[in-house]
């Protein structure tokens, strides 16, 4: 088979240890890289609990390794659900992930977020990809902590000199308008050299869809409130709820998701007070949230990565409550956020009065959406990656294989990327 016709291989990592952030990210990814080109097969490691949940295309499949679950408030790591030790987890996961990209063999191997995956659980495959001379991209969020913060664990974690390493390129899925992840790390030269910011990952509806009936349900315009996963929610559902309850003349309803990782018991609460409502109405979990948002006359959210591009991709008016533990990454996005006017925040730290959240409610859905603000280059991420992943897989390398013999190599073609992919500059 020739070179340029063989199927091409690409394997996603995804540590997925609190929340869907992570998995939608990849997901978006994958979905849009084999959209592009038939020819390209992706393959997702994840620990997600609810990645079976999603719609994916043609082309790509997952292996789900055991699950990790990370305590909000120490930050620890503990089994998700197998009633064993978290260092026998971590080692299981850690074989499991080494051994499907030795069978896998990808063309290209992108890491979500942690560098060295959780607790160094992808370095070994790292590697042994190294070695193959398979190309190595790291993929951060345009926000990963505050940058004091991040320099300790980083430090800790030995990160820096993966990234000068083991690493052939930096991908931030982000602006440098609105944030500079690396600013204030001390990394050397060549990792500057090597960093793309790509821009905001664009969120599409499929091309059949339905919204979920909850929002059928609502005879007039309604409010969107997504705390993501839902695993740290509870705070804001209940500042929510509390403002209708203080104010029940708010002129629109709202729908409430409570995303599939708030305890069930907040989940029982919450939906008792919302019944007192004819307006309100609760949902668990819908793999198709966007559809809801689409209609939504606003949003009020957490504004965690995933949240904020399917607040820019449907150009809705939002409402952020950032949280601020364990990470400060919420409140250093909202903030930037809000201070190129693309939608409003509360900060929680200063009180949760309901008058207060009533009265941001009321004023939501005049606000500006995020489309009267002009950013260049602010939802170019798709297009980036994709044109990126193609030059990463001009010469298919999987090292030494069983059935495929290695392809001629070729030079790679210059592929001019779209605005906002701009070298890092920090």
């Amino acid at each position: 088979m020739p070179a340029n016709s063989r199927p091409k291989r690409v394997l996603l990592y995804s540590h997925d240890s609190y929340g869907l952030g992570h998995v939608s990210r990849c997901r978006t990814i994958a979905n849009a890289v084999v959209g592009a080109d038939s020819s390209i097969s992706v393959l997702i490691v994840s620990g997600s609990a609810v990645i079976g949940s999603y719609e994916f295309r043609s082309g790509i499949d997952f292996v789900r390794i055991p699950g990790v679950v990370k305590q909000i408030d120490t930050g620890e790591y503990d089994s998700a659900n197998l009633r064993v030790g978290v260092e026998h987890t971590l080692e299981m996961r850690t074989r499991i992930i080494k051994d499907t990209a030795d069978i896998y063999r990808p063309d290209l191997f992108i890491v979500d977020k942690e560098p060295l995956g959780l607790r160094g659980e992808v370095e070994p495959t790292l590697r042994m990809l190294k070695d193959r001379g398979t190309p190595l991209i790291m993929g951060l969020r345009d926000v990963m902590d505050d940058p004091g913060q991040l320099a300790v664990e980083w430090e800790r974690k030995n990160v820096v000199p993966a990234l000068a390493d083991l690493y052939d390129q930096i991908w931030i899925y982000g602006l440098p308008q609105i944030n500079k992840p690396l600013q204030g790390i001390d990394v050397p030269p060549s990792v500057r050299h090597k960093t793309v910011y790509t821009g905001y990952l664009r969120r599409e509806l499929p091309l059949h869809t339905d919204v979920p009936h909850e929002g059928d349900e609502l005879d007039r315009p309604f409010i969107l409130v997504t705390p993501g996963g839902g695993g740290d929610g509870d705070a804001l559902v209940d500042w929510v709820l509390s403002a209708y309850e203080s104010d029940p003349n708010i002129p629109y309803g709202a729908v409430i998701a409570f995303g599939p990782f708030m305890s069930a018991a907040a989940r029982e609460s919450f939906k008792e007070r919302a019944a007192k409502f004819p307006h309100i109405r609760t949902l668990t979990f819908t793999n198709n949230l966007g559809a809801l948002m689409q209609r939504a006359a606003g949003v009020v959210a957490m504004g965690g990565y995933n949240t904020f591009c399917e607040i820019l991709s449907f150009d809705k008016k939002a409402l952020i409550i950032p949280r601020t533990r364990p990470r400060m990454e919420q409140l250093i996005r909202a903030r930037a956020a809000r201070n190129l006017g693309l939608m409003e925040m509360l900060d929680a730290d200063k009180g949760r009065d309901p008058h207060v959240m009533a009265t941001a409610l009321r004023q939501l859905p005049q606000q500006r959406a995020p489309s009267d603000v002009i950013v260049p280059g602010l939802l170019d991420g798709l297009p980036n990656v994709i044109k990126l992943v193609a030059r990463g897989l001009a010469h298919p390398n999987r090292g030494p294989a069983s059935i495929d013999p290695p392809a001629p190599a070729e030079a790679p073609a210059a592929v001019p990327l779209e605005p906002a992919a701009t070298r890092a500059s920090f």
